[in-house]
């Protein structure tokens, strides 16, 4: 479904590597989101007009950086003082070897370096200085080796570990880590080390509540190692095709689980079988994992789950009534299954649900019927399905609804009035060709609108016209080719906007830019397509917290972009062409 302006996003798990650089916050997310746990920095987006005194703790702690050439060591410091001035040399990305020299024996608690570039043994000496002090270390993507790891041994207070993807830490080197006993959270994704004979070393960690192994791919076997962590509350041990049914009976002991991730890989209904006895297991996830309806019943004994993603299971209607027995679930994820609207006649006494994702699902407009009761539900994935306009008359009732996308569904301009009552709407995906100006004009009610998807919509400069009633609008998407520089007029004021996407728009030109070069919190902009050229490059220099852009297919070449970034864009780190 859509046209050929539309694009489908699909959640596909990538199985063969970690995405690392640039963070994928600016790309274009999916339709399902699976609790996305992120540790990604805070943005601080500087609101046109508004400007924000320092405090003096910051400006000092700017000066020493600025400054930290010349001083020797810093551990004369306050700790609280040393840590922040650490955690700002981070981000900004001028922490070198010369520098942290500077932090031995400060006493630092946090040492966050994950995807930090030229981490290595070298670094580990000052590290380790920090001691009892030191209560968690990233170093993810880091060339530390086993010999550098073992510097940590004598840090005994840590509590949180996370090697992500360290591809010179071997089996042997996690002997240095059975000692650390504090330990809470440990972390090894995507790690060869991570071999059924290198988890033994986890035996010791009696205070371990969250261990992360997803992508590991010689773990099989080694669970037996896990049996004694009666404290584990959060395993994920997604993507590790390498685990059998015979792990998950490894694992049934484990009886304050809370949350596990198995996603992607080959476990089978026999195997979960052997996880009914987690009677505490409030988080399951089996996306990608072939199941059938037997899988349910087992399912069905996990009566505490509050989330739970079924989503690529090749499951059908059948075994669907066992989900009338999950009454807490508050997250259900069913995309891409082969499920129909007789599905839907089990969920409806589900009335604790707050997300439910049908992407994909053959679901129509009777189906819909089946939600009226779900009173509290916020977000409803709805996309690509037989969903039409006379299935959103049951929808009008979910007053509580702040999600909804109907992208590639049936869905058409005479329909869209039914959902002018869902005033707590935040974020709205219509990405389909069949919805025109006139469908917009049915929404305007919807003032809270943060996040609108029109991507492949047919949306004329007409129609922007009743965009100025969203004005809280943070992401905005119009890409169906029918816009000129007369409708980005209509845009102009909305100055929240922090993502813009105006692609495949032919007829935009240089003076679009020059409207919305008053979008000063612009973080994301895409005017791929166009007749952009390098002149109008120059209107983008107002936009200092641009960090993403894109001018794919315009006649603008990446040098002149790279001078816009290095005389006027401190913060782009992005662009394309490139």
């Amino acid at each position: 479904m859509g046209g050929v302006c539309s694009r489908k996003r699909d959640q596909l798990i990538v199985e063969d590597g970690m995405r690392r650089g640039v963070s994928g916050r600016y790309g274009k997310s999916g339709s399902s989101k699976w609790l996305v746990t992120s540790f990604s920095r805070p943005m601080v987006v500087q609101q046109p007009g508004v400007a924000i005194c320092p405090s003096l703790l910051e400006l000092c702690i700017d000066k020493i950086c600025e400054d930290i050439d010349r001083y020797s060591s810093l551990a004369m410091l306050p700790k609280d003082i040393s840590q922040q001035i650490f955690k700002k040399l981070v981000l900004s990305h001028h922490l070198t070897d010369v520098f942290l020299q500077k932090f031995r024996d400060c006493g630092l608690e946090d040492v966050w370096l994950g995807e930090y570039p030229r981490v290595q043994d070298s670094w580990m000496d000052v590290i380790s200085s920090q001691g009892t002090s030191l209560l968690s270390v990233d170093l993810s993507g880091s060339d530390v080796t086993d010999s550098g790891l073992g510097l940590l041994k004598e840090c005994l207070s840590l509590q949180a570990l996370t090697l992500n993807h360290c591809e010179n830490i071997s089996a042997m080197g996690l002997k240095h880590i059975s000692g650390l006993m504090n330990l809470t959270s440990l972390s090894f994704k995507k790690s060869d080390a991570i071999t059924a004979e290198g988890m033994r070393a986890f035996s010791s960690l009696v205070n371990l509540e969250k261990l992360d192994l997803e992508r590991c791919s010689g773990i099989h076997g080694g669970f037996v190692h896990l049996k004694g962590l009666s404290k584990l509350e959060c395993l994920n041990i997604r993507c590790c095709k390498c685990i059998t049914d015979m792990d998950l009976k490894a694992i049934s002991g484990l009886n304050n689980l809370k949350e596990l991730q198995i996603s992607n890989s080959n476990i089978t209904d026999f195997g979960l079988s052997y996880l009914r006895g987690l009677r505490k297991l409030i988080m399951l996830d089996l996306e990608g994992c072939k199941l059938t309806a037997a899988c349910l019943d087992s399912i069905s004994a996990l009566v505490a789950l509050a989330y739970l993603n079924l989503g690529r299971c090749g499951l059908t209607d059948d075994g669907c009534d066992k989900f009338s027995g999950l009454k807490n679930l508050k997250v259900l994820n069913l995309p891409f299954n082969n499920i129909t609207d007789a599905c839907l006649a089990h969920l409806k006494g589900l009335t604790k649900l707050e997300s439910l994702n049908l992407d994909s699902c053959k679901i129509g407009d009777e189906g819909l019927a089946n939600l009226i009761g779900l009173s509290l539900l916020k977000s409803l994935e709805l996309s690509d399905t037989e969903v039409g306009s006379s299935g959103l008359r049951y929808l009008s009732g979910l007053t509580h609804l702040e999600t909804l996308n109907l992208s590639f569904s049936l869905v058409t301009d005479s329909g869209l009035h039914k959902l002018s009552g869902l005033t707590a709407l935040k974020s709205l995906n219509l990405d389909a060709r069949q919805i025109t100006d006139a469908g917009l004009l049915a929404l305007t009610s919807l003032t809270g609108l943060i996040h609108l998807d029109l991507f492949g919509a047919r949306i004329s400069d007409t129609g922007t016209n009743y965009l100025r009633c969203f004005k809280n609008l943070q992401s905005l998407e119009i890409c169906g080719g029918g816009l000129t520089d007369a409708g980005v007029k209509n845009i102009k004021d909305l100055t929240s906007l922090t993502l813009l996407n105006l692609s495949q728009n032919c007829n935009l030109t240089n003076k679009s830019l020059e409207l919305i070069s008053g979008l000063t919190a612009l973080v994301s902009l895409n005017v791929s397509n166009s007749y952009i050229t390098n002149d109008g490059l120059l209107y983008l220099k107002p936009l200092k917290n641009l960090r993403s852009l894109s001018l794919e297919s315009c006649k603008v070449t990446a040098s002149e972009i790279k001078k816009l970034q290095s005389t006027a864009l401190p913060n782009l780190v992005s662009f394309r062409p490139e």
